[in-house]
């Protein structure tokens, strides 16, 4: 009993002291606590008064340096404005400077302009007494001869006529006589030049097309079976072929170039071929049409191009390109036009006249030809039309249109067009005309026009197409002269050959000549 007592105390003295143990650690863990948050915060409030401090400072240094760059905008600004109160005050004393020289000058002005109006009426009061005196003048002179100032003056004017007359006319005569000998030298200088310039050989194209052969025996093929095949040929294109004994050759005869080169073409491929019969000769003859309008239109937009005549429609031009197959007297058309278009923009440019009307008259002058063995009319004629019709310029169809004088000239371009013409075509040896030929020709014009009595001299130009015939005026009156024509005409279609027309002009003239010794 007395042991569980004891440990009863024992466990008794046991939990007190563990309260008492505990007790006192949470008053000491307490304590430590207290205590280290009271040092804690000593050093929170340190840190705090440092950063006040450094606050401070860093703000007293701001401002300082505030207050520094203030005092430099300050100063900058106050020299600046010294400156500019300085420029401003220049700038015044120099208004005020001018504005007195203005006043000056002003006053001066002003006193010019009084001068000058003193003057005029000085002047004004001379021109009154003097046409005073002229008049008196004119009044005593009426009144002592007897006649109005009207009178006298027509009198004086007959008198002055009268004996200078002959002075005058020769004057004139002179004038006259030396305006046309320069004009005539700057025209054949002019023309000379444009020539020399263009110098083209000139190729002459016939009615026929030769074929070169390897063997006879193609002959036969061509001919076919009872002449089908080249029926067929000739209905297909429009020639004649000719077949002889010539070795190895045949001929395409058409007077239509175009045709015969269709032909060509169509029957070298028969030939390369081999099989020549209808079916074939029909797919190859359209092959060569096709073939022909693919160099129309080559050659077209080469003349075009070659002779700077640019923005044409593009029909046009492939109605130009047909001329490549045309002939006129034996001279390729394209050909010939390209060389006058070259030759009028060379007399253009030396008269000073539009270049590209005149290049444009020249090459489409003839363009008509494409087409006169289709449509009805004159190439001329065909020309305006296919012009007007695809919006041709208005100025190039009055140059082209003049060239055989079926229209007048209307500007100085269509006279240029109608020259170039001429050169192209009159040279000897530009169309199937040999020289000897041509000169003969030209000597048989003049022989007939100088039979007829009353003729002073003749000149066959334009290459035989013109005779200028002189008669002398004593012999034969204006009206003679016109029957003279007619007769020269007729006597010229009875004995000559030639193509296309001559005009005849007769010309009569009277000349008063004296000599001054």
């Amino acid at each position: 009993m007395s042991e569980q007592i004891a440990m009863v105390f024992s466990l008794t003295i046991l939990l007190v002291t563990i309260a008492l143990t505990g007790s006192i650690g949470l008053v000491g863990g307490y304590m430590l606590r207290w205590i280290i948050a009271l040092g804690k915060k000593g050093s929170i409030e340190l840190e705090v008064k440092q950063m006040e401090v450094e606050a401070k400072e860093t703000a007293k240094k701001i401002t300082l340096d505030a207050e520094g760059q203030a005092a430099e905008i300050l100063k900058t600004v106050r020299e600046e404005s010294k400156d500019k109160e300085e420029k401003i005050k220049k700038t015044e004393d120099r208004l005020i400077k001018k504005e007195e020289l203005l006043d000056h000058r002003q006053t001066d002005i002003d006193k010019e302009v009084e001068l000058i109006k003193q003057r005029i009426e000085e002047i004004k009061a001379i021109k009154e007494r003097a046409d005073k005196l002229e008049l008196d003048k004119k009044t005593e002179l009426s009144r002592i001869a007897g006649l109005s100032t009207e009178e006298a003056k027509n009198e004086l004017i007959r008198t002055v006529e009268k004996e200078n007359e002959e002075d005058i006319l020769i004057r004139l005569k002179k004038l006259e006589m030396n305006g046309e000998e320069k004009l005539e030298t700057k025209a054949r200088e002019i023309l000379a030049t444009s020539i020399q310039r263009l110098a083209n050989a000139v190729t002459a194209d016939v009615f026929t097309t030769h074929i070169v052969i390897e063997s006879n025996e193609i002959k036969g093929k061509i001919i076919g079976k009872e002449g089908r095949n080249i029926k067929a040929f000739e209905r297909e294109t429009g020639v004649e072929i000719i077949v002889d004994d010539t070795p190895g050759s045949i001929t395409i005869s058409s007077f239509d170039p175009i045709r015969r080169q269709v032909a060509r073409v169509a029957l070298e491929a028969l030939i390369a071929d081999g099989r020549i019969q209808p079916a074939k000769i029909e797919k190859e003859v359209e092959n060569a049409k096709n073939e022909i309008n693919k160099i129309i239109k080559e050659k077209g937009e080469q003349a075009v191009y070659e002779t700077g005549v640019l923005n044409l429609d593009p029909r046009v031009v492939s109605i130009l390109g047909r001329l490549y197959f045309r002939t006129s007297y034996g001279q390729n058309v394209l050909q010939h036009s390209v060389e006058m278009a070259h030759l009028a923009g060379m007399i253009a440019e030396e008269l000073g006249a539009n270049v590209l009307v005149a290049k444009a008259g020249a090459l489409l002058h003839d363009i008509g030809k494409a087409l006169d063995h289709e449509v009805q009319g004159s190439h001329v004629e065909i020309g305006r039309r296919i012009l007007q019709k695809f919006g041709t310029s208005e100025e190039v169809i009055k140059a082209m249109q003049a060239h055989h004088e079926e229209y007048p000239y209307e500007t100085v371009e269509s006279i240029i067009v109608q020259t170039a013409d001429a050169i192209s075509g009159g040279r000897p040896g530009a169309r199937s005309d040999s020289v000897e030929n041509y000169l003969k020709r030209l000597g048989d014009l003049e022989a007939i026009a100088n039979g007829f009595p009353g003729i002073e001299k003749s000149y066959a130009l334009q290459a035989g197409r013109e005779i200028r015939v002189f008669v002398r005026p004593s012999e034969i009156s204006d009206l003679q002269a016109h029957d003279l024509a007619r007769e020269i005409a007729l006597k010229i279609e009875h004995d000559l050959k030639y193509p296309g027309e001559i005009k005849v002009t007769v010309i009569r003239e009277n000349r008063a000549i004296e000599f001054a010794r």
